[in-house]
């Protein structure tokens, strides 16, 4: 009896781990259609002079050396912060390829540009 309890479970995690394989393939044929102009990742910050560089590191290094293809720009935006912030965002931007960090209203035009298909890079 607790052999057959024991290959239920077993059964059932196997199923489930096969179900979870097969949606995430479907989920990733039907969405990478999607990247004949990339897709355009835009952070903004306000006042996190401690916690922005860390957070930036991890997220530029899971986008550009975890092989993301489809992501076009990594555009940072500072929203008037009163402390370091920007300064970090700007070091950060001389010292890795692929971001740019700009002003809200350069921004704002940029996807203005962008949704009327003149982005030029």
């Amino acid at each position: 009896m607790i052999n057959f309890i024991i290959n239920t479970c077993i059964w059932t995690l196997a199923l489930y781990g096969l179900f979870e394989i097969i949606t995430n393939i479907i989920y990733v044929c039907t969405y990478a259609n999607y990247k004949e102009d990339g897709i355009y990742i835009i952070i903004a910050t306000k006042n996190q002079e401690n916690k922005i560089e860390g957070f930036l590191r991890s997220c530029l290094f899971k986008i550009f050396y975890g092989k993301e293809e489809y992501i076009k720009d990594v555009i940072i935006t500072d929203l008037g912060s009163k402390d370091k912030t920007k300064e970090i965002e700007e070091k950060m931007m001389q010292s890795m390829q692929g971001i740019k960090v700009l002003k809200w209203k350069e921004c704002k035009e940029l996807i203005d540009n962008i949704e009327n298909n003149n982005y030029i890079n």
